[in-house]
């Protein structure tokens, strides 16, 4: 109870610090407002004290509501000074990063940027070279290759919330492995135990639809890494994860199995016959089952 008290539900809290839902979920990927597991296993709530920190700052709310304002491609590029067609290629090549995205109506990916982040860029003079003249060779390669990073870079960006908001060696595995294809994942962790436990630790997205819709199935393609450097990264770090998980504590294993595991094999007696007939003894075809298939990635 008194966990409750001091913790607020996340509607809750949004509509204490003036946000939009939107908004309240972005400045939580974003780190901007803290969370904490919740004491029955439920949805993360927001501690009093985070509350009452953001409401004291300096220029609350205005200031926090410009730190998690996005912009679409048109706005962004007005924000910048570009051409819309020059910030498409930027952000191809992999040089901005989006914020958020949704599936719009058409099940068209509409990426999102901040706009603190643009001026940001914008202002740089490091960047000056590519908001005017000629695109640098190595990103017109890129182009030309028809790569597009805008999924990779999202998905290093919400790798970092995810790991960043986990305080238990299973939960950072359970956090990598949601970025790698199932079997990928099957490949790494051969005990099923240990990937039914990955599953159940599977952070909550509730943010992108019904399972099994057009718009989850869209979103489950951009949350699955497929680039290869990008694939080898993720499997080298669940191993680390893995392994340091596994020095911590095993995964649970139903009780069933334990018992059937533990349990001698009954002998068998055998009955003494008199005068028995010849029989011709079967062939053995005993064979060893194979490992189920790998858990789905969601019910």
């Amino acid at each position: 109870m008194q966990g409750d008290i001091m913790t607020r539900p996340q509607g809750s809290a949004a509509r204490e610090l003036g946000l939009k839902r939107g908004e309240f979920d972005l400045a939580v990927r974003l780190g901007r407002i803290r969370t904490v597991a919740a004491p029955d296993g439920g949805r993360r709530r927001v501690p009093s004290a985070e509350i009452e920190r953001i409401r004291e700052t300096e220029g609350f709310p205005d200031t926090l509501r410009e730190q998690v304002r996005v912009v679409g491609t048109a706005q962004a590029a007005e924000l910048m000074d570009i051409p819309p067609t020059r910030f498409t290629r930027l952000a191809r090549a992999g040089m901005l990063t989006p914020a958020k995205f949704y599936v719009n109506r058409y099940r068209a990916v509409v990426w999102l940027y901040l706009a603190q982040e643009l001026r940001e860029f914008a202002r740089s003079e490091i960047n000056a070279p590519l908001l005017t003249g000629r695109t640098p060779d190595r990103l017109r390669a890129r182009l030309a290759a028809g790569d597009d990073l805008r999924p990779r870079t999202w998905r290093a960006r919400h790798a970092s919330y995810l790991l960043g908001r986990s305080t238990d060696p299973w939960e950072r595995a359970a956090a990598i492995a949601t970025l790698l294809d199932p079997t990928q994942v099957a490949e790494l962790v051969e005990s099923p135990y240990e990937r039914a436990h990955l599953h159940r630790l599977r952070p909550e997205e509730t943010w992108y639809g019904a399972p099994e819709s057009p718009t989850a199935q869209v979103v489950e393609r951009i949350l699955t890494a497929d680039h290869p450097d990008e694939i080898s990264w993720l499997r080298a770090n669940l191993m680390l994860r893995m392994a340091e998980a596994r020095r911590l504590r095993p995964a649970p294993v139903p009780a069933s199995a334990r018992t059937a595991r533990t349990e001698p094999a009954t002998a068998t007696v055998p009955v003494p016959v008199t005068a028995p007939a010849p029989i011709a003894a079967p062939e053995e075809t005993a064979t060893r089952s194979l490992w189920s298939r790998l858990l789905g990635r969601r019910p």
